[in-house]
């Protein structure tokens, strides 16, 4: 089946989190991207636990797969001349080159983006900094738990009266920086397509997550009021929380909107009837009285079972799934062909995640594994840049292609 960016290709400096899954989305669409990489400095993700197996190795990081799947990769060292006239090259024939380093890494390797626009000139130029290319602030150094951090998000993540917590992973490398880094390039290339001109992208990495603050940074506008840490309780829904059920760490979110939900669930868990409860302010007034009562009954019931009751009495509710949960015990995941299984080539079969959506008539799942380190120096030299095995092996002996 087609993949719908079939013959864009993609000149790849990004590495680490939010700049890998970038243009991991547009390899498993399709495009040919091609990973810069070098043996003299690893993308810091090849050595990041867990390890397939539990086994170390620069070609083992299960968090290094699940960013790099559908892309080649290639060994070249751009501090040689040789090596960056390669790389050159490559751009030469390319319609996206992307990076997310601290401003000014690209101008010093010899490939910002007015020298890549004299080789190329209808190129679109991705770099997503931190901080983005201009400000007091540009040069800050940061990753998901800093950009969280600075953009607010830290601040809410957590209980009452406790410190800000994280929110167990990098989020913004995960979910808002490479999928408004994707759109813009998207949107470049359409650009592209239209009038045959490039763009230069700028993107700092933590200004997608004001997009994912909006009631907190409203509610300060309008109001002069600022959100504090709340754990799993709401503004305006209640019961609204995590309760525990049966067995050894189990538990189940349920979130009540309305009082028809709210009825519901008293009647399926058998609350008291109290007058006060049938009203939102009522139930709002008093949460902590009321998560209790809902906790007396939920610690005795399977999460499971318990969710699906609750489901088909019209009550949101879900069980709070680990990765054992997701991968083996979720029906609609598994229905949905999420989980796509890969054969790697010295991890062996491995476990992809598809994209989250699916295409009428196109393919959208990962094309191949994420790639060895240098697994495609030899492809990409020959077919691309008309370089001999000859050619490449000596290029390796000379520490180029390294």
């Amino acid at each position: 089946m087609k993949r719908l960016l079939t013959g864009i290709r993609v000149i790849d400096f990004t590495w680490i989190g939010a700049g890998s899954y970038t243009t991991k989305m547009l390899a498993d669409l399709g495009a040919d991207v091609i990973k810069i990489e070098t043996s003299k400095r690893l993308d810091t993700l090849r050595v990041a636990k867990p390890y397939k197996d539990k086994i170390p190795g620069i070609n083992r990081s299960g968090y290094f797969a699940d960013r790099n799947s559908s892309k080649r990769s290639i060994t070249v060292n751009v501090k040689n001349e040789e090596g960056l006239a390669l790389v050159k090259r490559l751009i030469a024939d390319a319609h996206v080159v992307t990076n997310n380093f601290t401003p000014g890494v690209m101008e010093k390797l010899g490939l910002g983006y007015e020298v890549i626009k004299e080789i190329k000139p209808d190129i679109v130029f991705l770099a997503m900094s931190m901080q983005g290319a201009k400000g007091p602030e540009c040069s800050d150094l940061g990753y998901g738990l800093t950009i969280g951090a600075v953009t607010g998000l830290q601040h809410l993540t957590g209980l009452p009266d406790h410190e800000p917590a994280g929110t167990g992973t990098n989020y913004p490398d995960h979910i808002p920086n490479p999928t408004h880094a994707a759109f813009a390039i998207i949107a470049a290339l359409r650009h592209q397509r239209r009038t045959g001109q490039g763009q230069a992208i700028d993107i700092a990495q933590t200004e997608p997550m004001m997009s994912m603050l909006g009631p907190s940074i409203m509610n300060y506008l309008v109001n002069g009021d600022i959100d504090n840490r709340r754990g799993n309780s709401h503004p305006q829904m209640a019961p609204h929380g995590v309760y525990p059920c049966c067995g050894a760490d189990r538990w189940i979110a349920i979130a009540v909107e309305t009082d028809d939900q709210w009825q519901a669930l008293r009647a399926l868990l058998g609350l008291p009837d109290r007058s006060r409860w049938s009203t939102a302010a009522g139930r709002l007034s008093e949460y902590l009285l009321l998560d209790d009562a809902v906790s007396q009954v939920t610690r005795g019931r399977d999460a499971s079972d318990l969710m699906h009751e609750l489901q088909q009495a019209g009550v949101p509710a879900g069980v709070v799934h680990d990765a054992k949960g997701v991968l083996e015990s979720d029906p609609q995941l598994q229905a949905r062909r999420h989980w796509v299984q890969m054969n790697h080539p010295e991890m062996g079969p491995s476990t992809y995640n598809s994209a989250p959506f699916r295409f009428s008539d196109a393919e959208s799942a990962p094309l191949s594994p994420a790639p060895l380190l240098g697994q495609h120096t030899h492809e990409v030299c020959e077919d691309l840049l008309g370089l001999s095995r000859t050619d490449v092996a000596r290029l390796i002996a000379a520490d180029v292609l390294v």
